[in-house]
């Protein structure tokens, strides 16, 4: 068995002494509910009442809507509902050529969603096109076929991958920031919807008002339509019948001085391929400048033109100028009752006007009364200081 060696103690070895310190108190402090553990325990407390049973419960049903969404989809994605559009002939025919023509939303199965589509929903989109009309993955059975033994089966149909150009240009224009902003400021949809907005000869003063449910319903649209285009969010929209004056107010303030994004050089003239005359290009580029600038003017005119139609028609003005109106009659009939509480009966100008001139008639009287008096008491004193010189002349006589 092993021994532990130890030092024996020297003989000049004292004790330490003892401190006089002590030792602080308990403290109470906060610990903050944080951490992965707490949000675990309000889930399960929360959403599934303490119940482990009920969370397991959740967590197999999530797992198993995840497989069905991966079963689902080819690569292993969820293809969000996007792509799935029918193809008519017309859109199958398109020319990769005529590029700047095409509804690039229609080619990649995005009608429904157009500008609100996401991200994602193009990327899911464009591949189910691609994995479709890829020309490497195409079959047609009316494709020449070539004599020679060496390219037998091959399809030598060259028109194949038209439409093909046409999804790679669709997906490379909505997946640009700046090239979709372009293309959604001219979207082919969206230029249909404004040639139906209404003008002031929509509503002329022969024609049938608009009922106020026919008011919104017409308005409301148009400008959740028109809200894409602003650099300010979130845009206050139209309303109700029972919208306050605030935002009646706050509305209008907005519309009328409203901040638009909205461009046109999706519409510029093209540039002649393989010119290189630069007064040529020169041209071009101001001539689109100055287009561009016309355009922009034009949408800013209707948009104004737009907000003072629906001013024009909107039944909440007419309810804000009366209850203003019976606000202002209040507040001066407050003003000229006495501090008392009863009501006076209020004097007409003509009254007003009688009064103040015989005020002024009676301040001339008693001015002119004053200075009548003036002068006998001058007359009094001057008659007083004749006696008395004539009193002194007949004493010195005598």
């Amino acid at each position: 068995m092993a021994t532990i060696q130890t030092n024996v103690l020297p003989k000049s070895y004292t004790l330490p002494s003892i401190s006089n310190a002590s030792i602080a108190g308990p403290s109470t402090r906060r610990l903050l509910p944080v951490g992965r553990a707490l949000v675990s325990h309000l889930r399960l407390t929360i959403h599934h009442g303490h119940s482990f049973e009920a969370h397991d419960a959740h967590l197999e049903k999530e797992r198993q809507k995840l497989e069905e969404l991966q079963n689902s989809s080819g690569n292993g994605d969820d293809d969000l509902g996007v792509g799935d559009e029918p193809e008519s002939a017309e859109l199958l025919a398109l020319d990769p050529k005529e590029w700047k023509k095409h509804d690039y939303y229609a080619v990649l199965g995005l009608s429904h969603l157009r500008y609100k589509a996401t991200a994602e929903q193009i990327k899911i989109a464009h591949r189910k096109k691609v994995l479709k009309h890829h020309p490497d993955k195409k079959v047609t059975s009316t494709a020449p076929q070539s004599t020679s033994s060496l390219l037998s089966g091959v399809n030598l149909n060259t028109n194949d991958d038209a439409f093909f150009k046409c999804i790679s240009k669709a997906h490379e224009v909505l997946t640009h920031p700046e090239k979709r902003r372009q293309y959604d400021s001219v979207d082919h949809e969206l230029m249909d919807s404004q040639e139906d907005d209404p003008t002031p000869t929509t509503f002329s003063k022969s024609k049938k008002g608009l009922t106020d449910q026919e008011f919104f319903k017409t308005f409301n649209p148009i400008f959740e339509r028109e809200s894409r285009f602003s650099r300010k969010q979130p845009v206050p929209m139209l309303g109700d019948i029972d919208s306050s004056k605030e935002h009646v107010e706050g509305f209008y303030d907005f519309w009328y001085n409203f901040d638009s994004w909205r461009s046109f050089e999706w519409l510029d003239k093209e540039i002649n391929e393989g010119s290189d005359n630069r007064d040529d290009k020169r041209y071009t580029e101001k001539k689109n400048k100055t287009e561009r600038a016309r355009r922009k003017k034009e949408d800013i005119a209707r948009l104004r033109q737009l907000v003072d139609l629906t001013l024009s028609l909107d039944p909440r003005i007419k309810r804000i100028k009366q209850q203003e109106k019976e606000a202002r009659e209040a507040k001066k009939a407050a003003k000229s009752a006495p501090a008392s509480g009863a009501v006076t009966p209020q004097k007409s100008k003509a009254q007003e006007e009688a009064e103040k001139a015989k005020k002024e008639e009676e301040e001339k009287a008693a001015k002119a009364d004053a200075k009548k008096a003036k002068a006998a008491a001058a007359n009094a004193a001057k008659k007083a200081r004749r006696a008395a010189r004539a009193a002194e002349e007949g004493g010195a006589a005598s």
